[in-house]
């Protein structure tokens, strides 16, 4: 178990306690509450002043990152630093005015902003919210360019404004943070932290050292949350008990209270009252990870409160928009793709006996089953040779079949499979409410008996033309227990964004051609 013993920096000069017999006076002419409560002011303006330089830091970097970037394009382009050939490709890339100067900057900063990154905690660090704040204030700079210019070309510039800007801000919030965590606390005055429970516990001590090693905190000492658990077998000496609560924040002066482990309702009251009281911010390290993919939300039943913790992917609301956008989508697709259409089935009547399409029964959302329909790539009666092709299975599981050059593949089918069009007949699928634009895959109804219980999840969805397993690997995904992560981590994470970002990365996958046969 790793230690962690208190910091000894020169913040411990900024509020140090008051001397033994003005507090013992203190203790005995005013209450505990009281003296907090009058503390409280003084600690929230700290942790105001926090926000504040966190926010101003980044805004400042960003915009910097941004002037760095406008003079390097005006450097390139302009001045023709780089010689007249790189100017001319410059000038192509980025004419002069097109983004808009710093109305596109201020852009980026707005969708930095709707993308949550100068909020507290790991938001900020996060590329693919930094990313996707980038993408938003990039649409809303070029807007009105999607309407006037060449699409092609727009997308074009689209992808290389979102990569290079996006880039640029990902590379100077990590310098950010490894500076100020070099500069420890020289900048501002580290945040006093003081742990709630049992320091002998794996996941507090695990909390406590990723805290105060990996951000800027100062350990002040522990409050056990049961007497039993004694003081810390030398981990750290505890201050009292959780019952002395009010009054070891009265002696010790703390900006943070991070509560970890088992607390009865008294007890977990107290903490709160009093931590509220003394206007400190409190932490609760969650006893299950896959709580943290649940949404909690305050409701009332028969006059009594519940927390109801639940699954995105499950929500009456989020469901009616997903099925809106899979009906526009597959009417758009369908209306738009006919030509595509009636070329496909003309090139696999011509070239190959059998029907245009394949129709196959997959297993859809509860378990329901549902014929699927692709443009047929294999010669007629393959589906009966599937047996005596079991040995040349790669993937070694019979829920993925997948055979490299697969001999019952047609010439034309190589080509459709290479590049996914065998799968546009499923939009019909799609369009009957079947299966939906984004999702798990379908499988067989056969492979059910076969199925664990946490294998089941993956059915909390309806199926898929296109979805995580699809965009990270396509068939070179031969780990069924990958499979049902990746469906899993869908179903659990769904929001409108993330449909949005898997059908834009289905395309680059598609282009690369990566595990597709």
């Amino acid at each position: 178990m790793t230690t962690v013993r208190p910091r000894t920096t020169s913040n411990a000069k900024l509020h140090p306690p008051p001397p033994r017999s003005e507090a013992r006076r203190d203790e005995i002419r005013t209450p505990a509450r009281v003296v907090l409560q009058r503390r409280a002011p003084k600690t929230i303006r700290r942790h105001f002043v926090r926000a504040a330089l966190r926010s101003l830091v980044l805004v400042g970097s960003d915009v910097a990152t941004f002037a760095l970037l406008r003079l390097a394009v005006w450097a390139v382009r302009d001045a023709a630093l780089l010689g007249l050939g790189a100017a001319g490709a410059a000038q192509g890339l980025i004419s002069q005015g097109y983004l808009g100067g710093w109305r596109y900057g201020v852009a980026v900063v707005v969708g930095l902003v709707v993308a949550g990154t100068y909020a507290r905690g790991d938001h900020r660090r996060d590329p693919k919210r930094i990313l996707a704040g980038v993408a938003l204030g990039t649409a809303l700079a070029l807007w009105h360019s999607l309407w006037v210019r060449d699409f092609a070309a727009f997308i074009v510039h689209y992808g290389l404004a979102v990569l290079v800007v996006g880039g640029a801000l990902v590379g100077t919030r990590t310098l950010i943070d490894r500076l100020v965590a070099r500069l420890n606390g020289w900048v501002r005055p580290a945040e006093r932290v003081l742990f709630v429970g049992d320091p002998n516990d794996q996941d507090t001590a695990d909390a406590s050292t990723r805290l105060l090693l990996r951000e800027r905190m100062e350990f002040v000492g522990w409050v056990m949350n049961d007497p039993a658990n004694g003081n810390g077998n030398g981990r750290a000496a505890a201050l009292g008990t959780a019952e002395d609560f009010w009054r070891v924040l009265r002696d010790v002066h703390v900006d943070t209270v991070v509560m970890s482990g088992a607390f009865n309702d008294k007890l977990f009251d107290l903490i709160v009252e009093a931590s509220q009281a003394a206007g400190c911010r409190l932490l609760a390290v969650s006893r299950y990870e896959g709580v943290g993919r649940l949404r909690p939300s305050l409701v009332w039943q028969h006059g009594l409160p519940f927390i109801e913790l639940t699954v995105p992917s499950l929500r009456g609301q989020q469901m009616l928009v997903k099925r809106t956008i899979d009906l526009v989508g597959a009417v758009l697709g369908i209306a738009v793709l006919g030509p595509v259409f009636g070329v496909i089935a003309a090139l696999i009547k011509l070239t190959s006996r059998g029907p245009v399409f394949f129709s196959q029964e997959r297993v859809g959302m509860g378990g329901k089953v549902f014929k699927l329909h692709k443009f047929r790539t294999m010669r007629e009666g393959a589906d009966d040779e599937k047996a005596t092709l079991a040995h040349l299975n790669h993937t070694g599981d019979p829920r993925l079949f997948k055979i490299p050059n697969d001999p019952r593949i047609t010439p034309v089918g190589a080509f459709l499979r290479r590049w996914s069009l065998d799968e546009l007949p499923q939009l019909w699928n799609v369009l009957v409410g079947q299966m939906s634009l984004v999702g798990p895959r379908p499988f067989f109804e056969a492979d059910l008996a076969t199925y664990h219980d946490h294998h089941f999840g993956r059915l909390g969805a309806k199926p898929g033309i296109t979805g995580l397993w699809q965009v990270r690997g396509r068939s070179a995904v031969v780990d069924f227990e990958e499979v049902v992560r990746l469906d899993r981590e869908y179903i659990d994470a769904w929001s409108i964004w993330l449909d949005t970002r898997i059908l834009l990365m289905t395309l680059p996958a598609v282009v690369r051609r990566t595990g597709a046969y």
